[in-house]
């Protein structure tokens, strides 16, 4: 899957070790690495439904068209998918199977 940035600070602290180590600590840059990886693998974000420990799923309410992976509780990575438009099934809802490239939008606790 194709990854975006909304914001160049963003992807600075996502695309360097040292600058996620320090800004988020070694664990919780541990757990970024992986779920990064996880999302560049996929084929789509259908495919993050198989890994469970993920948690990948939609959120509501003033997060409407976000998703969110667990990394360490409480935080969460945000993203939303990056198409013009968003791939739709026919009741409306996401088609994940078609999404292919998502932007990453923060790494935060919304709880």
């Amino acid at each position: 899957m194709n990854l975006t940035f909304c914001s160049n600070k963003l992807k600075k602290v996502c695309d360097s070790e040292k600058q996620m180590r320090t800004t988020l600590g070694i664990s919780m840059s541990e757990k970024l690495k992986q779920r990064l990886f996880e999302l560049k693998s996929a084929d789509s974000l259908e495919d993050m439904r198989k890994i469970p420990a993920a948690n990948c799923h939609e959120l509501g309410h003033n997060r409407q068209g976000q998703l969110a992976v667990d990394l360490h509780q409480p935080k969460r990575l945000i993203f939303k998918p990056d198409h013009n438009p968003t791939p739709t099934k026919p009741d409306g809802g996401l088609d994940w199977t078609k999404v292919t490239s998502i932007e990453v939008v923060e790494i935060v606790d919304y709880h």
